[in-house]
C-alpha cells in the first residue's frame, strides 16, 4: 500500500511537471516557430515547382502547382508571392487550352497525285450543323494546293445543293469576328461528283482565316434560301500550306 501511494505521488508530480512544461509560453512559442518554419520550407519547395513551370511556359501545369500551393500553405510568404501571379497564369492557361481546342478543329492532308507531285489541304468543319437539305450537318471549308490545278478554297455540303444561280456566278458574305460582312465572288462547278462551291479569291479568304477567331460565311442554298456556317479558324497552322503564306 505504501509503494502504491509513493507511485501515485510520483505520477502526479510527473504529470504536473509535463503540464507545466506544456503551458510554458517559451516552449510553446518555439514549437509554433518550428512548425511555421517547416511549413514555409515546404511552401518554398512547392513554389519552386511553380516557378519551373512558369519558366517553361507550361501555364496549365503552373496553374495546377499554384492552386496546390495556395490551398496547402495559404499563409506562407511563398503563397503570397505566387497568389499575385495567379491571375496572369490562369489567363495564359485558359488561352493555351483554347489554343489546343481550336488547333484540333483543323485537319491537314498530304496526298501523292497521279502524274507527280503532292496535294496539300487544310480543312475545318463548321462549328454548328447547318440544314442545307437532308437534315442538319456540318459544312466543310477546304483550302487545297494541287500540283496541276493550283490553289483553291471551297465549301462542301453533306446534303442539299447550292442555289442554281451559283452555277455561273454568285456572291457569298464573309465576316471576320465582329467586323462588317464582305462580299466575295463564288461559283458552283457544273458537276455532280461533289456538292462544292469555290470561293474565287482563295488568297484573300486564306488571309482572313489566318487572322480571324471565327470566320462566318453566308451562302445561298437551293430551296432553303441563305444559310450561314461559322468556322472557328483561330487554330489554323498556316505552315501546313507553306506556299500560301
Amino acid at each position: 500500500r505504501t509503494m502504491n501511494t509513493k507511485f501515485l505521488v510520483a505520477a502526479l508530480a510527473l504529470a504536473s511537471l509535463v503540464a507545466c512544461h506544456r503551458q510554458d509560453p517559451q516552449a510553446e512559442a518555439k514549437a509554433q516557430a518550428a512548425q511555421a518554419a517547416a511549413q514555409e520550407a515546404a511552401a518554398t519547395d512547392a513554389a519552386k515547382a511553380f516557378d519551373a513551370a512558369v519558366a517553361q511556359q507550361n501555364w496549365r501545369l503552373a496553374k495546377a502547382q499554384g492552386d496546390v500551393l495556395i490551398a496547402q500553405f495559404p499563409q506562407s510568404q511563398a503563397a503570397q508571392r505566387v497568389r499575385a501571379q495567379m491571375a496572369d497564369v490562369k489567363a495564359k492557361a485558359d488561352a493555351a487550352r483554347e489554343g489546343e481546342r481550336t488547333a484540333a478543329l483543323w485537319s491537314y492532308d498530304k496526298e501523292a497525285v497521279q502524274g507527280g507531285g503532292t496535294q496539300l489541304s487544310a480543312a475545318i468543319y463548321s462549328r454548328d450543323p447547318v440544314d442545307t437539305g437532308g437534315g442538319a450537318q456540318p459544312v466543310r471549308l477546304i483550302f487545297r494546293d494541287h500540283p496541276s490545278w493550283g490553289r483553291s478554297s471551297y465549301l462542301v455540303l453533306a446534303g442539299g445543293d447550292f442555289d442554281k444561280a451559283c452555277y455561273g456566278h454568285c456572291k457569298v458574305m464573309v465576316t471576320v469576328d465582329d467586323q462588317a460582312p464582305k462580299a466575295m465572288a463564288a461559283n458552283r462547278p457544273k458537276t455532280d461528283e461533289a456538292i462544292a462551291m469555290f470561293i474565287d479569291d482563295h488568297k484573300g479568304l486564306w488571309k482572313l482565316a489566318k487572322s480571324a477567331k471565327t470566320l462566318t460565311i453566308e451562302f445561298p442554298v437551293k430551296g432553303y434560301g441563305k444559310k450561314t456556317a461559322v468556322f472557328e479558324t483561330a487554330g489554323l497552322d498556316a505552315t501546313q500550306l507553306p506556299k500560301w503564306n
